[in-house]
């Protein structure tokens, strides 16, 4: 383990060199083969490391800044709905990005980070823990912080427990995801942004269209930090239209 740390404190690059490859976990004795797996994949894993160095809570922090550097979806002064946020590492990447921890001079903007599960505060984000953002209570305790305005961005990260048949993991991420949508519509600005999480199957083309109805522009994303035996994938949808009130 040494020799890995020594490895990685020598670069902050995320490619993984043969050296890296070759490390192997020595606490796998009595764990499950699926335990092994695990333990193996994650510290072979360099965004693994490189997000301890960086004082991300997780991996997935990669992911969201990897869609940034390409789309340009932040900026400093924009409001930011992270929903499903806990462990909190899409909302680190909102605060740095949106200047919300007021660290920079120039705009401050505004993270709220809403999660079912408690989690630990984060530095500039508003975190609203054993929330369910899908219900009455939290959508009008957010918007009674929000004082009238609305979301530039909205964030969903959400993924259901997954119960190792692709069909019915495909449609439970599904369904999170129109959750994501539906409060969207209701807390987003004119041309806002929703970021969604889904996993590949048959209904993701139907969903795809469902966000076009909405917004002028739908990509399918999949960052570098994504694994690659990893079947999900991105929609960031762009230009919110807003909803018919006639």
């Amino acid at each position: 383990m040494n020799c890995f740390c020594k490895i990685v404190s020598q670069t902050r690059s995320v490619y993984t060199n043969c050296m890296l490859l070759k490390e192997t976990p020595r606490n796998l004795k009595g764990k499950k083969h699926s335990s092994q797996l695990w333990l193996m994949r994650q510290i072979r894993d360099p965004y693994v490391e490189k997000a301890k160095q960086e004082n991300y809570r997780c991996r997935s922090a990669f992911k969201l800044l990897q869609i940034n550097e390409k789309y340009k979806i932040f900026c400093p002064g924009l409001t930011v709905i992270d929903c499903g946020a806990a462990p909190g590492s899409w909302t680190q990447v909102a605060t740095n990005l949106t200047n919300s921890h007021a660290k920079s001079q120039g705009p401050i903007g505004k993270v709220y980070a809403i999660d079912k599960l408690p989690f630990f505060p984060v530095e500039g984000a508003t975190v609203l823990g054993n929330m369910d953002f899908t219900i009455t209570k939290t959508q009008e305790t957010l918007l009674a912080l929000l004082q009238g305005k609305k979301a530039d961005v909205v964030l969903s990260d959400m993924a259901p427990n997954a119960s190792g048949i692709r069909a019915i993991d495909h449609d439970n991420i599904i369904l999170l995801a129109y959750a994501a949508l539906k409060f969207a519509l209701q807390i987003t600005k004119i041309h806002g942004t929703l970021v969604i999480k889904v996993w590949d199957g048959g209904k993701s083309q139907e969903l795809e269209q469902n966000l076009l109805r909405f917004y002028n522009n739908v990509k399918i994303v999949k960052p570098d930090a994504t694994r690659d035996e990893s079947t999900e994938k991105f929609f960031l949808a762009r230009g919110f239209k807003g909803l018919k009130t006639s």
